[in-house]
């Protein structure tokens, strides 16, 4: 790739860069007779060189860009921001050296008395400078990644983050549509990322469900069935291939309700796709449900009014 791009920019050396430098160096013994047809030539051919000259420089940092982004280096949102900048800093002092020189000024001067317009300027690139304060919030403070899923839900969001711009975040959902959002909407609003369950490499779980007080007692043994109950569902849950071993299994009590006593299962899974992840859930919980009536427990359930 950086044969590629070196080669493509001698390229455009040869082809735009020198021609041009050859032109300006052999005016004055071409035109040095004809004062007015030299000054427009002058003129016209520095004009191109600022053009050209950008223009080159735009290339090459697009480029690096286009490197970084092929070798999904870790922090290419940072490059992105830099390079969008750099862009815009170029293509302002371009302008202004353009200016200059259709108005035979000295740009430094031109520059000096950007300070009246500078109200003007800030009106006009309020949203890129919104975007480009938000966006190193997000990329300082780790709060956005390329490569994170993130939901937000009031913008229909949820998808995995493609691309970190100044003014935009592209997301691709999982329908594969491609949704754009502001860094300052991100920055301001509220949106999650599932960038700590997708290294964790697992997803918690947390259900519960009610157990009839009339059903708990104990058993011959003189242990409470609950109990029982709990150690042998806890138990289960570590036997179960999909259980993620080295995180919490807790099946356990919380306060007690009018409605019966919740019994709440905590565990990870090691899936987290949404439907595989649903499924694997619901065959847990089915077998919960089976086993509580094995040890006499009766889940809790409130019938309609006749």
């Amino acid at each position: 790739m950086m044969g590629k791009l070196t080669k493509y920019i001698l390229l455009i050396v040869v082809c735009v860069v020198i021609p041009s430098a050859l032109v300006w160096n052999f005016l004055p013994s071409m035109l040095g007779d004809y004062p007015k047809v030299y000054n427009i030539v002058h003129r016209v051919t520095a004009i191109y060189m600022t053009i050209v000259t950008t223009w080159l420089l735009i290339s090459f940092a697009n480029s690096f860009r286009a490197l970084g982004e092929q070798h999904k280096l870790p922090h290419q949102q940072y490059l992105n921001s830099f390079i969008s900048v750099l862009k815009i800093v170029l293509i302002f002092i371009a302008v202004i050296v353009v200016i200059a020189i259709v108005l035979d000024k000295d740009p430094s001067t031109l520059i000096a008395g950007l300070g009246a317009a500078s109200a003007i300027l800030m009106l006009a690139f309020q949203d890129t400078i919104k975007g480009l304060v938000a966006g190193i919030r997000l990329t300082s403070n780790n709060m956005l990644s390329v490569g994170d899923r993130i939901t937000v839900t009031h913008a229909g969001i949820d998808g995995i983050v493609e691309e970190i711009m100044l003014t935009t975040v592209k997301v691709r959902n999982f329908d594969n549509t491609i949704v754009t959002i502001s860094p300052q909407s991100l920055v301001d609003g509220s949106f999650q990322n599932w960038k700590g369950m997708v290294e964790n490499k697992g997803r918690k779980v947390v259900r519960k469900f009610y157990i009839d007080f009339r059903s708990i007692g104990k058993d011959g043994d003189g242990v409470v069935n609950l109990t029982r109950y709990r150690q042998h569902m806890e138990q289960w849950l570590r036997q179960h291939p999909r259980v993620l071993k080295e995180s919490i299994i807790m099946v356990h009590q919380l306060d007690a309700t009018p409605t019966g006593l919740p019994l709440e299962f905590v565990f990870w899974l090691d899936e987290q796709t949404m439907p595989a992840f649903e499924e694997i859930i619901s065959e847990i919980m089915e077998e919960a449900y089976s086993e509580a009536q094995t040890f006499g427990l009766r889940i809790y359930q409130q019938f309609p009014e006749q």
